[in-house]
């Protein structure tokens, strides 16, 4: 089975599909492996080292998708790209496919089969698979690095001859992977940490992480699947938005963290509470790619609203491309190990982890959320 990792051609996109520790495992167990000239220049990992590795090294992108049995990739390629695949080969990466109708299409054209790295179900066999949480875990320790960054303060409180300065005050929206990591790491640099989220389930994390829960008493109209959150009514999210603006208002950071699979990302964070917060305060929106958590962030953009910094970065895990393509890697290669030996798919379409995860199998679109 001959596997390709083309270069990233999304714009802001520094990770790489394969590193060459993982490369070296798939040459070991059996799987050729080419890799784009350059394709890892970006995550810090030179041609040299994967051909030491095993694989050898391809300039020409067209022989690339032209040869490949499998394609691997953090972002999906682009429709002329896929074009250029064999007929029943098979794409890896990241789709989204609920929201780019157009990219199932291409593969529907194509007569390939192609799996969804964020479509890879939340079960306790797959967890070394879930590249959504290993991206947001370091998305979550990036964030308030950058948030400190353009804040005009120190997070912990510190003690001089001079005077006392005050810890900072962290509000994060979201316990979810991201939010917990961004919890620890704030914690860890010395700020008051404060977190709301809607599941009551997460108060016994945030408080073993050292935050305090804003809770928000929960309702019928939170629609919880496989671990995310599907759903959210707009009455909830406003008695939500009136218990922590107080808190927002006393914060020197404001982190959001909220998604929902396949919608619009909820609006936490109005105009009005943007305004009423400190000169100087900063907020970091997460959600800003999937239409944002907070009312005026643009995507990668960092803008001063009434002397509120607002950081509106789409693809923060990128930011941090060494240590995201390593867990990357390791997702994508579990997840194909799982999938296939060395040379043949299983194609158990019963088969939760499969089933889960296959959006298009040999140009027939077969995943539920593309056939409502």
């Amino acid at each position: 089975m001959k596997i390709c990792v083309p270069k990233e051609n999304k714009e802001r996109e520094n990770r790489v599909a394969l590193t060459p520790s993982v490369v070296k495992q798939l040459t070991t167990a059996g799987y050729e492996v080419c890799i784009e000239a350059g394709a890892g220049l970006k995550s810090y990992f030179d041609d040299a080292s994967y051909q030491a590795a095993g694989a050898s090294i391809l300039e020409d992108t067209q022989k690339i998708y032209a040869d490949a049995d499998v394609i691997l990739k953090v972002n999906a390629p682009i429709a002329s790209e896929i074009a250029s695949m064999k007929k029943e080969a098979v794409l890896i990466s990241f789709m989204w496919a609920a929201t780019n109708p157009a990219l199932v299409e291409s593969c529907t054209n194509a007569g390939i089969s192609a799996f969804s790295m964020d479509a890879v179900p939340r079960i306790s066999r797959a967890q070394k698979m879930d590249a959504l949480s290993s991206q947001a875990n370091l998305a979550g320790y990036k964030a308030v690095l950058m948030a400190a960054n353009e804040m005009g303060k120190i997070l912990p409180m510190m003690t001089t001859a001079a005077g006392t300065i005050r810890p900072a005050k962290v509000v994060i929206f979201g316990a979810g992977v991201a939010g917990l990591q961004a919890i620890a790491t704030a914690k860890r640099l010395g700020a008051v940490v404060e977190v709301s989220d809607i599941r009551p389930e997460t108060k016994e994390q945030v408080a073993s992480l050292g935050g305090k829960f804003i809770e928000v008493k929960s309702d019928d109209s939170i629609k919880m699947e496989g671990g995310y959150v599907k759903g959210v009514s707009e009455e909830f999210l406003k008695m939500q938005q009136e218990l922590v603006s107080k808190h927002i208002k006393e914060a020197d950071i404001v982190i959001t963290t909220a998604l929902i699979p396949g919608k619009k990302a909820p609006v936490l964070v109005t105009e009005e509470m943007v305004a009423s917060m400190k000169f100087g305060s900063v907020i970091l929106d997460m959600a800003v790619e999937q239409g944002g958590n907070v009312v005026g962030s643009e995507i990668n953009k960092t803008i001063q609203k009434n002397g509120v910094t607002i950081i509106g970065e789409s693809n923060i895990p990128s930011l941090l491309p060494m240590n995201a393509s390593e867990l990357y890697a390791k997702n994508i290669q579990t997840l194909l190990v799982h999938l296939a030996t060395h040379e043949k798919f299983n194609w158990d379409l019963t088969e939760d982890i499969t089933k889960g995860s296959l959006i298009v199998h040999n140009g027939t679109p077969v995943h539920p959320s593309i056939l409502k």
